[in-house]
């Protein structure tokens, strides 16, 4: 039987484990396509899984259904989320790669415990627009080697000047919110602004405090556009694992909910 597997947990976060060997149905939760969620025994850890059928993952509300397993169990329990469309086999092939990894698992779970990830998105103008109107990075018609090499270099400046005012952003966001640690990805948007996703780990209990930081911060930024979103379960700091054995399973993944 194959297995769609959702997130890693510790088996102690449910005591019901302690006496089965075997899967458990997790009743209070329902998986994509409206599976029977399992509690799955492994070892110290348990993965939460459904059975797993190739049509599940194709409608279009399924990595909706993956992400709120995922939220639901975070609830209650520190998990290590897998990437949508993780699959294993079968029993051995899940069992096998916990065997494998459970050092790395346990030393992820003692890391996140007690921790939420927040998203911030951040939205500021390009503080390059006028002058890539200017300087577009394909003219239409044909250019001298030396005016393609002036391009080239007029393109990396407006790029080191897009990198120094999304640092500069991202610093101030740093010092607002102190977070225990942060993933950070900029990128130009099709309107000509610059987009910042910034994910940050908090301590669980700091959550009202942060959402406080945030409200200061909207007031105090009257130029960027801000929004807020969590706390979600920590995928953007969970390490990929290195040991793989088998096609189908993918490591606990860092994609960042919507």
């Amino acid at each position: 039987m194959a297995w769609y597997a959702y997130c890693i947990t510790e088996k102690q976060a449910f005591p019901e484990l302690l006496r089965h060997r075997k899967p458990i149905p997790f009743e209070s939760v329902s998986g994509i396509a409206g599976n029977q969620v399992f509690l799955y025994p492994a070892s110290d850890l348990a993965v939460i899984v459904s059975e797993h059928s190739p049509d599940d993952t194709q409608h279009e509300r399924a990595a909706l259904e993956h992400a709120r397993v995922i939220a639901d169990c975070f609830r209650t329990s520190t998990v290590l989320p897998f990437r949508f469309g993780t699959v294993f086999s079968d029993d051995e092939s899940l069992r096998r790669s916990v065997r494998s990894n459970q050092r790395q698992f346990l030393t992820n779970i003692e890391r996140l415990r007690g921790k939420a990830e927040m998203h911030l998105k951040v939205v500021l103008d390009d503080c390059c627009r006028e002058q890539v109107r200017a300087y577009p990075y394909s003219t239409g018609r044909s250019e001298t080697g030396r005016e393609y090499l002036a391009q080239l270099r007029e393109n990396a400046t407006l790029q080191r000047e897009r990198q120094t005012k999304a640092r500069a952003v991202s610093v101030q966001m740093h010092r607002m919110f102190s977070p225990l640690a942060e993933e950070i990805t900029c990128r130009r948007m099709d309107t000509g602004k610059m987009l910042l996703d910034i994910a940050h780990l908090i301590e669980h209990k700091s959550v009202e405090r942060y959402q406080n930081k945030y409200s200061s911060a909207l007031q105090l930024m009257k130029d960027c556009q801000m929004q807020l979103s969590g706390p979600w379960p920590p995928y953007h700091f969970v390490h990929r694992l290195t040991t793989r054995h088998h096609h189908t399973h993918h490591a606990p993944s860092h994609a960042m909910p919507a």
